[in-house]
């Protein structure tokens, strides 16, 4: 029994780095996770590349967790609202 079961987690900037672990922990205490992630460079550009948030989304889901990718902007109003709808769209309330 995890910390966060039953509970939902918007992890933002979740490809890479310290947000990845973050969310692989978030699934790992039984939590249901949206991987939020531009998909931009390393050098910091914004390609828009959905892939990593997915890939890590993927990754969750084959250890049995539970999660999508999302690559919404958390700098804009609508992309924040956008992860809180396909949160509960995916996990209910």
């Amino acid at each position: 029994m995890g910390v966060l079961d039953g509970k939902t987690v918007i992890v933002t900037g979740a490809a890479r780095g310290i947000g990845r672990e973050c969310a692989l922990l978030a699934a790992k205490e039984g939590g249901n996770v949206v991987i939020n992630d531009l998909g931009g460079g390393m050098s910091g550009d914004d390609s828009g590349d959905a892939g990593p948030a997915e890939q890590v989304a993927q990754e969750i889901r084959e250890l049995g967790g539970k999660a999508v990718s999302n690559s919404d902007s958390v700098a804009l109003m609508s992309g924040a609202k956008n992860m809180f709808e396909q949160a509960m769209d995916e996990f209910g309330g």
